[in-house]
């Protein structure tokens, strides 16, 4: 068994054209790590040839993120230069569309003093917090993929030699993104109008609050005011489609930021910082963390928690049924791309502006009056399995079942 060659420039043109949906003349900026560069050159093919613009390529290396957490002075963490700031906000201004394509790299960083990790975390967070008004604005298109790495197929497939536990990496990828003999563009149309369905059904119940319940977890989760579900593509205000998340299978809104109450325990483990936080459970009161637990690097989850005030904030909830193709690989991916993809999940931290009706066009203030978060962070952590139900409530008190033992409870 060897890497399929096809598979791999269908998944490039399947990026290209349905992620990003490079337009003639747009802008691109790629950022990559070492691993995924080969498969990135691939990528900046297909946009020069999709008749981009501008196709700049920044790239990363976890090794010497590593150097730069163990040596660096303690100072230099806490700080990013104005000037890469104001080269980032330059790209948004002159709108360059937005690839992060990456392999993971789970538990990398776990050696790390925590003290180091959290000044470079709230470092980056802070330099990319003017950059939010622009993503906000809906003109930047943007796409997140993952490459398979020896270290992460390593992790995955400890068992195997490493050419074969790439193989195997990337056969998961492939199906998890909709890759196989067909057009992977029609696949991705053909499963655009799957998640579109659910969208619009969620959407026209307008639930006033949500009800998860499963062994660990019973909690009622309200909407935002004005909250709209989303799933599958986004659209630019000038009529672009584009699907920022590859693989996705998730329908999320705005949950309200301070009418959250009850406990909810994670599914799967949550990847953050190079390390990972297992079975945590959070306990909330009027929208806020007000105690936690977990098994391992507990003192992780008080770092993200401490970020600001807004971090012990619901920003995202996210419905995924049990049954997703991710889900079905049976596999833990220690990725949140993949891992959120097969599982309902929250998020910690900053909600997004299109899951509110004319979000892109209020103010923060506004966002924040009718309920949305606003934050450093945006973490996202799972809590499907096919134990979960969740019971959607109308303000009328009428009840109607949405997912039961983790799958949909109605068909469309």
């Amino acid at each position: 068994m060897a890497i399929n060659q096809e598979f791999l420039n269908k998944y490039a043109k399947a990026i290209v054209k349905v992620g990003i949906n490079v337009q003639k003349n747009d802008n691109i900026i790629i950022n990559c790590d070492l691993d995924s560069l080969p498969f990135v050159r691939n990528i900046a093919k297909i946009c020069w040839q999709a008749g981009a613009n501008d196709v700049l390529i920044k790239i990363n290396d976890n090794e010497l993120q590593r150097i730069a957490y163990e040596d660096a002075k303690l100072e230099s963490l806490q700080k990013v230069e104005d000037f890469k700031v104001d080269y980032s906000v330059a790209l948004m201004k002159n709108n360059y569309h937005r690839m992060s394509i990456n392999s993971e790299y789970p538990g990398y960083f776990s050696h790390i003093n925590e003290e180091r990790l959290r000044a470079a975390q709230i470092a980056k967070a802070k330099a990319s917090e003017p950059l939010q008004k622009y993503m906000d604005q809906g003109n930047i298109k943007w796409v997140v993929a993952d490459t398979a790495s020896p270290y992460w197929a390593k992790i995955l497939f400890p068992d195997l030699d490493e050419e074969l536990a790439m193989e195997n990496l990337w056969n998961l990828i492939f199906q998890s993104c909709h890759i196989d003999a067909n057009d992977p563009i029609k696949n991705w149309e053909k499963h655009d109008q799957y998640l579109k369905l659910y969208e619009n059904w969620l959407n026209k119940q307008n639930f006033e609050y949500l009800i998860y319940e499963a062994p660990n977890t019973n909690l009622t989760v309200h909407l935002a005011e004005n909250h709209k579900w989303v799933g599958g593509s986004s659209t630019t205000p000038n009529g672009i489609k584009y699907m920022a998340n590859m693989p996705t299978e998730e329908i999320f809104t705005t949950p309200h930021r301070n009418r959250v109450d009850g406990y909810v325990t994670s599914t799967k483990p949550l990847a953050v910082m190079g390390k990972i936080i297992n079975q945590f459970k959070l306990i909330f009161k009027d929208g806020k963390v007000v105690d936690f637990e977990a098994s391992e690097n507990a003192d992780v989850l008080q770092i993200l928690l401490d970020t600001d005030e807004s971090a012990m904030h619901l920003g995202e909830i996210a419905l995924v049924p049990h049954s997703s193709p991710i889900s079905k690989t049976e596999k833990l991916f220690k990725a949140t791309l993949f891992d959120e993809n097969a599982s309902c999940h929250f998020a910690l931290g900053q909600s997004y502006a299109e899951t509110l009706i004319n979000g892109e066009n209020l103010s923060d203030n506004q966002r924040l009056k009718l309920g949305a978060n606003r934050s450093l962070i945006h973490v996202d952590f799972m809590v499907g399995s096919n134990e979960l139900n969740i019971t959607g409530v109308k303000k009328d008190g009428s009840k109607t079942s949405i997912l039961k033992n983790g799958e949909w409870a109605f068909k469309l």
